[in-house]
């Protein structure tokens, strides 16, 4: 949704109906194309000839997910959900591999977080987000209010009690990493109020990381119950 509304800000005027229309379509192309990927993948793993060590394995997974992400986003189909769908075939059919994989990758987070998050506050105008600031806090807030009842929504049915649900909604309020990911992108790419959107992406963060982690550490105290059984 997020790249059919980016397009939507680069073209300017368009059929709304039909670019929205097209979104499910991304998004059953997307997973499908992951699913083919991955299934290639595992099968080249399962060659003797390329039986290397998980360093070898995981350079061809990220090559093979940067390309399937570059080709999928020039033919217009959700290619992030077709990168997900490769890990989460790979997790289902060699979890061993991908257990060791995911140890890798989060040992260079470490480092990418630094450079994401520094990057992003040096394209941050001050003064805009200064401006922006009651209008970005009310969508943020609106925004936060919607992505509450979405959760609220989803524990519909579940084991868990009112008060463990209403503790999913604070623990889902912080959000940092995918607003720093792509807050950026309508201003790189040209789209009217870009610097606007990014400065309320920054706004998101300064608000609900901190929000979202003192609401965590009280929340857990006051709504959380473990029992203890047994031994």
């Amino acid at each position: 949704m997020f790249t059919t509304f980016l397009g939507l800000g680069v073209q300017g005027q368009t059929n709304l109906l039909f670019e929205i229309g097209k979104i499910p379509l991304s998004i059953g192309a997307g997973i499908l194309g992951g699913l083919l990927v991955a299934v290639v993948l595992l099968k080249v793993y399962k060659l003797k000839p390329l039986n290397t060590r998980n360093t070898e394995k995981l350079l061809m997974l990220l090559a093979l997910a940067i390309l399937y992400f570059e080709i999928g986003e020039n033919l217009g189909v959700a290619s992030l959900l077709g990168v997900m769908t490769i890990g989460l075939v790979i997790l289902e059919k060699r979890e061993n591999s991908a257990n060791q994989f995911a140890e890798k990758l989060a040992k260079v987070w470490v480092f990418a977080q630094v450079v994401l998050f520094t990057l992003v506050g040096a394209e941050v105008d001050i003064g805009v987000a200064i401006e922006a600031g009651l209008i970005g806090a009310t969508i943020i807030a609106i925004g936060l209010l919607g992505r509450s009842l979405g959760v609220w929504i989803a524990t519909l049915g579940t084991d868990l009690n009112i008060k463990e649900r209403i503790f999913c909604m604070i623990a889902y309020m912080p959000k940092a990493t995918v607003q720093a990911a792509i807050g950026s992108m309508p201003l790189a790419a040209g789209v009217e109020g870009g610097g606007t959107i990014l400065a309320i992406a920054v706004l998101a963060i300064l608000i609900t990381a901190p929000l979202g982690a003192i609401g965590i550490k009280v929340g857990a105290s006051i709504l959380l119950h473990k029992d203890v059984t047994g031994d």
